[in-house]
């Protein structure tokens, strides 16, 4: 009987938590903006790795060249920002996450693969990055967290930018092309001139 109150205690508790939004790519807990314009830190939940070929594919898809400076917003593990330097010749990568545990393992990861002199991991809140100066930004993340970061995306990135999202798009801004790797779907768009009307705010 315990032990099926604690499961019962435990999928109701998941149940209830099912507005907060987690990344399927990375182990790793992102903070939505709640009806009040407040933080709400989502709980960590396993995921499951994106493969090195849809890394490889979502890079690829951006055109990831020397001069680049790549974002990955949830950067879990780092994998994508350290491929992005070492595999695909990124001048600078730089990834985001909230939880701390994740930072310090991307910072391990960087350090072994040899690249932490063109790498770096923030730990924060990834709606209040600053994005600037990036010119690729890659997402792994959900739908609703999308729609969300649409207009952060849309208002902070120089036109030209390339974004790639692995799974998910972007609601009524239709990417510029889709493509499958390795049975995933990847999104890209491209952020327009300002006042061109080619993208939905």
């Amino acid at each position: 009987m315990k032990r099926m109150m604690v499961v019962f205690t435990f999928t109701a508790a998941m149940a209830s938590n099912a507005a907060s939004v987690s990344t399927a790519q990375q182990k790793v807990t992102v903070q939505v903006r709640g009806p009040s314009g407040s933080s709400v830190q989502a709980p960590e939940v396993p995921f499951v790795p994106t493969p090195e070929g849809a890394v490889d594919g979502m890079l690829a898809l951006a055109g990831v060249k020397p001069g680049d400076t790549v974002y990955d917003l949830g950067s879990g593990d780092g994998r994508i920002v350290i491929s992005a330097v070492q595999k695909h010749g990124a001048k600078h990568a730089v990834g985001v996450d909230i939880n701390p545990e994740r930072i310090a393992e991307a910072n391990q990861n960087a350090s072994q693969a040899g690249v932490k002199n063109k790498v770096e991991f923030r730990q924060g809140d990834l709606f209040d990055a600053d994005i600037r100066d990036a010119s690729v930004v890659t997402l792994y993340l959900l739908p609703s967290v999308n729609e969300r970061l649409k207009s952060k995306l849309l208002s902070e990135l120089k036109p030209g930018t390339r974004i790639v999202s692995h799974s998910f798009d972007m609601g009524d801004w239709a990417p510029t092309k889709t493509v499958q790797s390795e049975g995933r779907t990847l999104y890209l768009w491209v952020v327009p001139e300002r006042g061109t009307g080619g993208a939905p705010r």
